[in-house]
């Protein structure tokens, strides 16, 4: 038997003869029964213990995981487990199978808000057991990742509705659970397992293009390992070079990255990585020099995971370098390194006799304890929101003044790490520097960083402001949860009196009028006071409010004119599914939306699109930079008037345009008025997609420098407003 085979390469004869009992015990309960697919049921769980043998868990683990499905689906009792196998056997089985009884319920957008409600409180439920379960013992994870995975695997027998839940289920909590871990070869095939059921045409699109590219990549892969081999070996160093390619779901995630910059797949040629293995960690910056000596590093590329390894252990040296045009990642680690960033935490957890547990294998479960203690504070809206933002993406590691490494969410900020290090930090942050340099609150923090946080000398409290998610100021939802506990502090009048004034603001700034009492009830409160004070401690958003009334079944009545579409704007071009790459419409046969069209890939200008039957194409002798091109869905636009008031300095409207720009907007007028007190009034005509995007534009511009107020105009206000006044 093949489990038998792998086990035996490290387990004692004694502990194979358990984990066989185990199989055999399981045959017995399963004997008869079927999956869905029509395979014998026992093939699941003898999956299940086949991958956690390739991480080389402990026998416990191995039994419990061929265990695992036997109380629940065979009716055998927990008693009879402990019996035959001990007390820890049944333990694992017995929080397996109770974490497997509460079931994920994927929320989408078109439920309503209640059933929506509902769904996020059975997810966040779910995280908290599994949490709990870790916190406990955390091999009943490492059997609850390998079920999920031979389920992936064999997902094509159930219906469309329920393979789609799984999926996404699997990529929004299994997958990032695995990266957490460090469990990185589960951690991609959960992810490409779980992309092919969520968007099929894509997953097999990129997969075609990979396989078409293959023999070209595999020949420069191998001579670039073959370059690095020969010169780490004139230096004396023993090495194993490796050429590895992307996954398809991480060319998916590069693929839009790429087409963000007007990129097309031609672009993207880091669709590999390089791997050097080596003896000894100074073996890995020896290489490094190498490597350098070799090829030109790109600046901001590199990162030293061995001076400071990630929170799951993860060490090695990365850096990323130009060869003859093309940009190639490379990761240099030693073996060890390597089994450690290839089985995670799963390399330090070993339950054999004699073997003492890793000294350091607390810490790099200290993001776990830290996630047990915010779950007994928050609510299960906040906590589902504080997991998927907090710990399942991608880190930034950064430094307090005094040398310390503080971990937090890519994207976070300044405020993000003062509250990280302690709430009366964050409540006194006035300022940050970063690298000895002044930053905004809303900056980014990067890799490496030394951040230092300036504080107000009194008390002083956060602003309502930070929590405005359009304005960035806050990244993770610990931060915003202190923001809210601090306002929800204050004396309720002070709570009332602040919301009623952010309502009022948001009401006239988007032109809405509305009494209160329809606004609360929205919201299921049946108190005005209570509402506003809701919204004075952060608890509900103006941003919030706007897009609630304006998605109610009796919209409020509006001051300025609806929205009507003023155009429709080009319909964009879908290059094997992906939208937003560089195309442009060739003006041999000027194709229209409707037209059959296909697309030849340029050297320098994208993609251009044709209609089929052009004679161009038809001619073509390079059949190859032929590419299949639809057209994509029709976004149609709407004009909005908006007045921005602030105070005249160089470059204002330079900021407020850009502002407008990052958000895909476009400005079809601008007027100007001077005031005569060093004040300005712009009025800005743009082609807005929706409410929200308005409602998102006009906080954003609010918040830029010397900005005083931005709201929506209607043309009645704007030509009494320009109408000359009579004496």
């Amino acid at each position: 038997m093949v489990l038998l085979e792998k086990a035996g390469r490290y387990l004692p004869p004694e502990k194979l003869a358990m984990v066989e009992a185990a199989y055999q015990f399981a045959l017995k309960a399963h004997q008869g029964r079927k999956r869905k697919s029509g395979e014998p049921y026992l093939e699941h769980p003898l999956a299940t213990a086949l991958t956690l043998s390739e991480l080389e868990l402990d026998a416990t683990t191995l039994v419990a995981a061929l265990l695992h499905d036997v109380p629940e689906d065979c009716g055998v009792p927990l008693s009879e487990i402990e019996r035959n196998f001990g007390s820890e056997v049944k333990k694992l089985v017995d929080a397996t199978t109770k974490l497997g009884k509460v079931a994920w319920k994927d929320s989408t957008k078109t439920e309503t808000p209640w059933k929506r409600q509902g769904k996020r409180g059975s997810q966040a439920e779910y995280l908290r057991r599994m949490l709990i379960a870790m916190a406990e013992d955390l091999r009943v994870v490492f059997i609850k990742l390998a079920d999920r995975l031979h389920n992936m695997r064999t997902l094509g027998t159930l219906s469309p509705e329920k393979r789609r839940t799984v999926a996404k289920e699997t990529l929004e909590i299994y997958a990032p659970l695995a990266h957490r871990l460090g469990i990185r070869g589960i951690k991609w095939q959960l992810e490409d397992l779980a992309f092919r059921y969520l968007d099929a045409q894509q997953y097999h699109r990129i997969a075609r293009l990979v396989a078409t590219r293959r023999v070209q990549r595999e020949s420069f892969v191998n001579e670039i390992a073959q370059t690095l081999e020969t010169e780490l070996n004139k230096a004396g160093i023993k090495a194993e070079v490796s050429g590895r390619p992307k996954h398809i779901y991480s060319i998916c995630k590069k693929m839009e990255k790429y087409s963000s910059l007007g990129k097309d797949f031609d672009d993207v040629h880091d669709l590999f990585a390089f791997r050097i293995l080596v003896g000894t960690p100074s073996d890995c910056y020896r290489s490094l020099g190498i490597v350098h000596g070799l090829w030109h590093p790109l600046p901001e590329e590199f990162n030293d995971f061995i001076a400071n390894p990630k929170d799951n252990g993860y060490q090695s040296l990365h850096t990323a370098v130009l060869c003859r045009g093309v940009p190639l990642e490379i990761q240099i680690r030693t073996y060890e390194m390597h089994r450690v960033a290839e089985y995670g935490v799963a390399a330090h957890w070993r339950y054999k006799e004699g073997e003492t547990k890793d000294l350091h294998f607390e810490q790099k479960l200290a993001w776990l304890r830290q996630l047990i203690e915010w779950q007994e504070e928050l609510s299960s809206e906040e906590f589902l929101e504080s997991v998927k933002t907090d710990v399942f993406i991608d880190q930034v590691f950064v430094y307090t003044p005094k040398g310390e490494i503080i971990e937090l969410p890519k994207g976070a900020t300044p405020l993000d790490f003062a509250y990280r290090i302690h709430t009366e930090l964050g409540h006194r942050c006035i300022g940050a520097k970063v690298n000895n340099r002044l930053v905004t609150l809303n900056y980014e923090l990067k890799n490496g960083g030394i951040v230092e946080i300036l504080t107000s000398k009194g008390v002083k409290g956060p602003s309502l402001d930070w929590l405005n998610p359009d304005l960035g100021y806050i990244k993770t939802s610990h931060a915003r949860e202190k923001i809210r506990q601090w306002f929800k502090k204050q004396e309720r009048a002070q709570n009332v009196a602040r919301g009623r004034q952010l309502l009022d603001r948001e009401l006239k700034r988007l032109g809405i009028l509305t009494n209160v009492e329809e606004v609360a009830k929205l919201f299921n409160f049946e108190d005005g006071d209570e509402f506003f004070a809701a919204l004075g401690y952060g608890g509900i958003t103006p941003h919030q409010v706007a897009l609630k009334l304006m998605a109610a079944p009796e919209a409020p009545r509006v001051t300025v004119e609806p929205f009507v579409p003023k155009r429709t704007s080009s319909a964009s071009i879908e290059v094997l599914g992906v939208g937003n790459l560089l195309t442009r419409l060739a003006r041999c046969c000027h194709p229209l939306p409707g037209d059959e069209i296909i697309g030849y890939i340029t050297r320098s200008r994208g993609v251009t699109v044709h209609r089929q039957d052009c004679l161009t194409m038809l001619n073509q002798k390079e059949k190859e930079r032929l590419i299949g091109v639809n057209w994509g869905s029709v976004q149609e636009v709407y004009p909005a008037v908006i007045q921005v008031d602030a105070w005249d300095r160089v470059g204002l409207l330079r900021d407020i345009t850009a502002v407008i720009a990052e958000d895909g907007v476009n400005i079809t007028s601008v007027n100007m008025t001077e005031h005569g007190d060093s004040t300005i009034s712009i009025l800005l005509t743009l082609e807005i997609k929706n409410m929200a995007q308005l409602t998102r534009l006009l906080s954003r511009i609010q918040g830029v420098r010397s900005v005083t107020g931005a709201s929506r105009k209607s043309e009645a206000e704007i030509s009494l407003a320009q109408s000359p006044k009579i004496d």
